[in-house]
């Protein structure tokens, strides 16, 4: 069953991977991506200390966008399910910001759809982080 959610709690990164395997499946890829100290900059090659995130949303399209992510990722990669968690408000350093897992027949799909999700998801979804 594919789920995609915003959520102002704590995520729980197993049962967000629980959720998405079905019993055809022999391989789940999950992705905890969470608030790190230091952050580089892309452009200058800076090094910044992050204090805490805050993540806001538009919550209405960035759920369409997510859905519309799961029927793309789904076309494009042999995968059976998809889970997409992604938090919103203060996280603290350490604290998980998104959980995004996929259940395949077969791992090299799962982890290559993981990773599509991830970046398009920043791409795409309209989920706003301030540092």
């Amino acid at each position: 069953m594919d789920f995609f959610e915003l959520t102002t709690q704590p995520i729980d990164i197993t049962s967000v991977a629980r959720r998405v395997v079905p019993p055809e499946c022999g391989a789940t890829v999950t992705l905890d991506g969470y608030a790190r100290r230091f952050t580089k900059d892309k452009a200058s090659g800076e090094v910044r200390e992050t204090e805490y995130l805050v993540y806001e949303a538009y919550e209405p399209m960035a759920i369409k966008e997510m859905r519309i992510l799961v029927q793309r990722v789904k076309q494009e990669f042999e995968i059976a399910n998809v889970g997409i968690v992604h938090r919103l408000g203060k996280l603290e350093i350490g604290e998980t910001s998104v959980v995004i897992s996929v259940a395949s027949p077969h791992r090299r799909a799962a982890f290559a759809a993981c990773e599509w999700l991830i970046k398009e998801l920043k791409k795409t979804v309209p989920i706003w982080k301030k540092e």
